[in-house]
């Protein structure tokens, strides 16, 4: 048996505000994001930082709900689109946490993005989101390219990711979003 009490005291010890492993829905990232308003309010955190935060978040979940890739069959017993994701308050930052399975062919190009992206200033990353808007290329999920950019953009910081190999078609993404208070 599971000794909740002990994950209940991990899970205050590490800060974490909302975990959640699953399916992902458009349903759920409503839910997640009224429940994470509403314990921004609570907090009675800074206007400036709360808006930081959410609007973080919604990248994030935009993020993990439009690129999500199938997983293994036995890596997944919940269906394709299988996700993980916390949010954690720290002294002086909050962290956002997403993971999700992607094809290993798009590894390279994701690193390559991402890796571009934490090597631009704060006027590079305005820049370069202006030319991949105007540029009005989609990708074959739809999206344009400019989650991670925004992200980056939005959270000031460098993102810091990692990919775990599954088996030879999929690997696991891991992204850690810091956004200062």
């Amino acid at each position: 048996m599971i000794d909740i009490f002990d994950f209940y005291n991990k899970m205050e010890r590490n800060n974490i505000m909302l975990s959640f492993k699953g399916g992902v829905t458009s349903e759920l990232l409503t839910s997640i994001l009224q429940i994470m308003e509403s314990k921004l309010d609570n907090l009675e955190e800074q206007p400036k930082t709360k808006k930081k935060v959410f609007n973080v978040l919604v990248e994030c979940l935009q993020n993990l709900y439009h690129h999500i890739d199938e997983a293994p069959y036995g890596e997944n017993p919940l269906g394709g689109n299988s996700a993980i994701f916390m949010i954690c308050r720290h002294e002086d930052h909050y962290s956002i946490n997403t993971g999700n399975f992607i094809m290993a062919a798009n590894v390279k190009i994701l690193r390559e993005r991402i890796d571009a992206v934490n090597a631009m200033d704060k006027e590079e990353l305005k820049e370069y989101y202006k030319i991949v808007l105007n540029n009005g290329e989609m990708s074959n999920k739809g999206g344009g390219g400019l989650g991670i950019i925004d992200i980056a953009r939005k959270s000031g910081q460098k993102l810091e990711y990692s990919f775990q190999q599954v088996d030879d078609a999929t690997s696991f993404f891991s992204l850690n979003v810091k956004v200062a208070q």
